[in-house]
């Protein structure tokens, strides 16, 4: 359990978590059982798909990544099958939640393939630039599925580009430290692509425009989430070398979690709702 414990990258379950708790926020009837047991798969087992997938088919190149020595595991390849039955057991069971969330079909679906095809050939998408930053939608992609069995009807347009270009920023933003070994892998990347410069003003463009967009529906908030964001482009602009890049990268989680509970505060006073009530 502690292998897939690690594999499933536990300090990025809030990524996943974090949507889906501000979309109950966002509307004014209590969560049915179906929604909290969609809540109950956004732990382990849809964390250990996404990343358990991502390891699986990068066995050969995550040898040369540096972060897979000390921050992140390195999956053996004798350890692929047990991993590849956990990711079945703790996956499929939850397939029996999808009658019961018919406005949610859409999402999940997207949430399936984007988190499967972004490691999985033969989309494989993390070898494709920008295309691989695209389908990080995956990670509000079951936000916006309870949202839609909430409230009986697909959220705004607009949120969901916000939503979209925040993945989009917050995918690139990550691939940055690991240029030079995806370069060294054969990988690309919109990293390898843009070059640490580039990907991350592209990042700053897409916070700024995830940020306007937002702005009708979150307000003064959207503003200050989107200037908090743009200061840590410009830190990282600013930082000399890999390990200084990288030291800002491993306070991003936290980052990104502090700036999700805010805006889950502020979702719930708009809305005068708490899922929790």
């Amino acid at each position: 359990m502690g292998q897939l414990l690690r594999v499933s990258r536990p300090r990025f379950w809030m990524y996943l978590l974090g949507p889906f708790m501000i979309a109950l926020a966002a509307t004014s009837l209590r969560p049915p059982l179906e929604v909290w047991l969609l809540g109950l798969y956004l732990t382990l087992p849809a964390n250990l798909l996404i990343y358990g997938v991502n390891d699986l088919f990068d066995v050969e190149t995550d040898r040369l990544n540096p972060k897979k020595q000390d921050y992140e595991s390195l999956l053996h390849p004798e350890q692929r099958r047990g991993l590849v039955t956990a990711i079945l057991v703790l996956n499929v069971p939850f397939l029996a939640l999808v009658p019961f969330l018919p406005h949610a079909w859409p999402w999940l679906l997207v949430f399936l393939v984007t988190g499967v095809g972004y490691s999985a050939p033969p989309i494989r998408a993390k070898a494709r630039p920008v295309v691989d930053a695209a389908f990080n939608i995956l990670y509000v992609a079951p936000g916006l599925a309870a949202y839609a069995t909430m409230s009986g009807s697909q959220p705004p347009v607009s949120i969901v580009l916000a939503a979209l270009l925040w993945c989009m920023a917050m995918h690139a933003y990550s691939a940055v430290p690991d240029i030079d070994a995806d370069r060294e892998a054969g990988l690309a990347t919109v990293a390898t692509r843009f070059g640490r410069r580039g990907t991350l003003l592209l990042c700053g463009a897409a916070y700024a425009a995830a940020a306007l967009l937002a702005l009708p529906s979150l307000g003064v908030f959207a503003l200050i989430a989107g200037l908090v964001y743009l200061a840590m482009i410009a830190l990282s602009l600013r930082s000399s070398g890999r390990s200084q890049l990288f030291a800002l990268y491993r306070r991003f989680p936290l980052l990104n979690t502090v700036l999700g509970g805010a805006l889950f505060v502020v979702t719930g006073v708009q809305h005068q709702t708490w899922p929790f009530a």
